[in-house]
């Protein structure tokens, strides 16, 4: 029952409660009572509005891979949370050390981030930018395992 209910949220955050309720078949005590359930246990973090970047004023997005000196995590993703137009940061296994999502306005503003910004921060070794030509979001993601193929 909390998984379809986080699949209702994820769908739509603004959904009410007594949607939520009405689609799980549940009260709207019980159905708010697991909602609240749900965000004391941190398994939901945040309602919040998602945007299409391009209309929002950010026409250029980037995926800049960073390689960093060994045990600058903490430091580098600290200098990064303060950077703007950066809007999502990992620390990864493979080749490079962190991965990290610009949105900017502009080309000019990609460039001011990666190279006067994030080769600045002390502990970058170095950087590599992916320039984002159309992306896509998948709908929902799904919170059961995946039924096998009945058609096999």
């Amino acid at each position: 029952m909390d998984r379809r209910i986080v699949d209702l949220l994820v769908e739509d955050a603004r959904t009410s409660v007594r949607r939520v309720a009405e689609q799980v078949h549940v009260s709207r005590t019980n159905a708010y009572a697991r909602i609240e359930r749900l965000v004391a246990d941190g398994v939901i973090t945040a309602f919040r509005a998602q945007l299409n970047p391009e209309r929002a004023g950010f026409g250029t997005s980037a995926y800049i891979s960073i390689g960093i000196t060994q045990n600058t995590w903490r430091e580098v993703s600290a200098a990064l949370r303060e950077i703007p137009f950066v809007v999502h940061a990992a620390l990864v296994a493979g080749d490079h050390d962190v991965l990290a999502l610009v949105r900017a306005p502009d080309n000019a503003a990609l460039r001011e981030v990666v190279l006067d910004r994030v080769q600045s921060v002390p502990g970058v070794l170095s950087t590599r930018t992916w320039l984002v030509f159309e992306e896509f979001d998948i709908p929902r993601p799904t919170w059961t395992r995946p039924q096998a193929d009945s058609r096999a």
